[in-house]
C-alpha cells in the first residue's frame, strides 16, 4: 500500500539527526565563533556608533520578514501622492559599524553570507549587530539608508533620492499576518499600498520580459531539537514586498551605470540550445511555448496543481544559470543586464545577510550625494565577485547537505515502504546511454507527496508522470536518501503538493 501518512517522531533518529548536523558543521569547516579581534570591534562599534544627523523617524516604516526572523535589513513605508505614489525605503546602516581594513571587515569578507540550517543560523555578523544594534527592530531609534523614490501613477520610478537618517519601525509584521490582513481588508493604507504598488511593479516586470521560477519552497522549521518539513508556495504578499527591492536594486544598478564604477548583478540570457530543450520540454508535457509568448510570461502561465506544469517548472531552471557579480571602474560592462529581471540589478537591500550589499549601499550614497569614493571602497570592488562566488558556493552546499540530513532523519524508519510523488527530472539518452555501458541502471529526480522531498530514484519514467517509488536507504550520518520506482501513473487526485504541505516531525 502507498503510504498517505507517516509518524516521525522518533527520539533516537532526532539524537542522529543533531549528532548529523553537528558533524556538518565540522565536516565542511563552517565559521562559528568570531575572532576575538572581530568580536571586540564590533562591541565597539555598538557603543560608538553615532547615528546619522538627519532625523527621519515621522516617517512610518514596518518591516515584513518571516514572523521568527530578527536580522531585519529593510523596512518600508508607502505613500499616495497626486502623481502616483512616494516610497520610503530603509535599509541597516551595516557600513557605520564596519572599521574598513579591520578585523571585522576581514571576517565579514571571508564569510559573505549569512548561513541558514536548521539548527540555527551562522550570521555574516556578530549578533551584537545583526540582530540587535543593527537590525532594524520595532520601537527602536536605528541609522539607515534611506531610499526615497517618487512614482508615477504606474509605479515607475520618476525620481530617486538617497541618504543616511534615523529611522524607527513601527512594526514588526510577518508575511503570514500580513497577507491576513490584506485578505481581510483590515489592513492599514500603507499594507494596501504595499499590494498596489507590488501589483503595477509586477505588471512593468511583466512587460519588459521579467521572469522568475515559482517552485515550491522546501523548509525547516525547527523549534529547539523539534523539526518540521515543510513546502509551501510564496504568499502574494512576498511577490509584492519583492517587487520593492528589485525595484531598489534596479534603481542602485542605475546609478552606477550612470557614474561607470559599481558592481551588478549580472545573469547571460539563456542560449538557443537550453531555449530549444526547454521548447522540446513544453510540448513534450502538454504545454507547448508560443513563440510569441516571452518565456517570463510563460512560466507565470503554469499550473503547478498540475503535475507535468510542475514538472516543467523544475525544467525552466536550465533557464536561469551563469547569475554571478560583474565589479567595474571606468567602462560599463557590454551586458549589464540581469537576464530574468530583464534589466540591469545589483545586491543592496540585505547588507546584514550578504556581504556585497555593504559595498553597494555605500556607493550609491557617495555617488548620489557628490561625495568622492573613498579609495579602500573602489579598491573592494573587483575582489568582491570572488568572495561572494565563494561564500554562494559554500552555503548551497551546506544548506542542500543539511536539507538532505533533515530529509533522511524523517524516513529512516519507513526504508522498503512506498511513497507517492511525481517524476520531475528524468535522464536524457545520453544518460541513459552512459549507464548502460557503466551496467548501472538510470535514474531521476521525484517530488514526493508526503513527506515534501525531493530525491533521486533508480528508474527511468517520464517526466511529469506520477509514480510509486520503495523507499531503498535512508542514511542519516550521510544525509543520503534514494528511492527505486515501482510503477507509474498514481491513482487519485492532486498527488503534487503546492501550496502548504506539512509532514510530521522528528523531535
Amino acid at each position: 500500500m502507498v503510504h498517505q501518512h507517516i509518524d516521525l517522531s522518533s527520539s533516537a533518529h532526532s539524537t542522529r539527526l543533531e549528532k548529523a548536523l553537528f558533524a556538518l558543521v565540522l565536516k565542511l569547516e563552517l565559521p562559528t565563533d568570531f575572532p576575538a579581534a572581530a568580536a571586540q570591534e564590533a562591541q565597539e562599534a555598538v557603543v560608538r556608533k553615532p547615528l546619522p544627523e538627519e532625523d527621519r523617524t515621522d516617517i512610518e516604516f514596518v518591516t515584513i520578514d518571516p514572523e521568527s526572523s530578527t536580522d531585519l535589513d529593510q523596512a518600508v513605508c508607502i505613500r499616495r501622492e497626486s502623481s502616483g505614489y512616494r516610497v520610503f525605503y530603509a535599509i541597516a546602516d551595516v557600513p557605520s559599524f564596519i572599521l574598513p581594513g579591520g578585523a571585522l571587515d576581514a571576517e565579514t569578507r571571508a564569510r559573505g553570507m549569512t548561513i541558514y540550517l536548521p539548527q540555527g543560523r551562522i550570521p555574516l555578523h556578530p549578533e551584537v549587530i545583526s540582530e540587535d544594534a543593527g537590525s532594524l527592530l520595532p520601537d527602536q531609534v536605528r541609522g539607515a539608508y534611506v531610499w526615497d523614490f517618487e512614482l508615477d501613477d504606474a509605479a515607475q520610478v520618476v525620481r530617486v533620492g538617497l541618504g543616511r537618517a534615523q529611522v524607527k519601525s513601527r512594526a514588526k509584521l510577518s508575511y503570514v499576518g500580513v497577507q491576513e490582513e490584506l485578505d481581510s481588508g483590515k489592513a492599514s493604507e500603507n499594507l494596501q499600498l504595499l499590494k498596489e504598488v507590488g501589483q503595477k511593479r509586477i505588471a512593468l516586470e511583466r512587460a519588459r520580459g521579467g521572469a522568475s521560477l515559482r517552485i515550491p519552497e522546501q523548509e525547516v522549521e525547527a523549534d529547539g531539537s523539534h523539526y518540521k518539513l515543510v513546502q509551501r508556495a510564496p504568499l502574494p504578499v512576498e511577490d509584492w514586498n519583492a517587487q520593492i527591492s528589485l525595484m531598489t536594486g534596479m534603481a542602485a544598478a542605475s546609478i552606477m551605470v550612470e557614474h561607470k564604477v559599481g558592481i551588478l548583478r549580472t545573469m547571460p540570457a539563456p542560449d538557443e540550445s537550453s531555449i530549444a530543450k526547454f521548447r522540446a520540454q513544453a510540448r513534450a508535457l502538454g504545454a507547448p511555448w508560443s513563440t510569441e509568448v516571452q518565456y517570463g510570461e510563460f512560466l507565470r502561465s503554469l499550473d503547478l496543481n498540475d503535475p507535468k506544469q510542475l514538472a516543467l517548472m523544475h525544467q525552466a531552471a536550465s533557464l536561469f544559470r551563469g547569475a554571478g557579480y560583474t565589479a567595474f571602474d571606468g567602462e560599463v560592462p557590454a551586458d549589464p543586464t540581469q537576464a530574468a529581471i530583464a534589466a540591469p540589478y545589483a545586491h543592496t537591500t540585505a547588507p546584514l545577510r550578504r556581504l556585497v550589499d555593504r559595498f553597494v549601499l555605500e556607493l550609491c550614497d557617495c555617488l548620489v550625494n557628490g561625495r568622492e569614493v573613498p579609495q579602500l571602497l573602489r579598491e573592494s570592488l573587483p575582489l568582491l565577485p570572488e568572495l561572494m562566488q565563494k561564500a554562494g558556493q559554500l552555503v548551497s552546499k551546506a544548506e542542500r547537505s543539511a536539507m538532505d540530513t533533515v530529509e533522511a532523519a524523517i524516513l529512516a524508519s519507513h526504508v522498503g515502504e512506498e511513497f507517492e510523488g511525481v517524476s520531475i527530472e528524468g535522464p536524457d539518452a545520453q544518460q541513459v546511454e552512459k549507464a548502460k555501458q557503466n551496467g548501472r541502471s538510470p535514474y531521476g529526480t521525484v517530488q514526493l507527496t508526503n513527506p515534501p522531498v525531493t530525491a533521486k530514484y533508480v528508474g527511468n519514467m517520464p517526466v511529469g508522470q506520477k509514480i510509486r517509488v520503495v523507499l531503498k536507504e535512508a542514511n542519516i550520518e550521510e544525509g543520503k536518501v534514494s528511492f527505486d520506482v515501482v510503477g507509474g501513473s498514481v491513482e487519485g487526485d492532486d498527488a503534487v503538493p503546492n501550496g502548504e504541505n506539512t509532514a510530521d516531525t522528528v523531535d
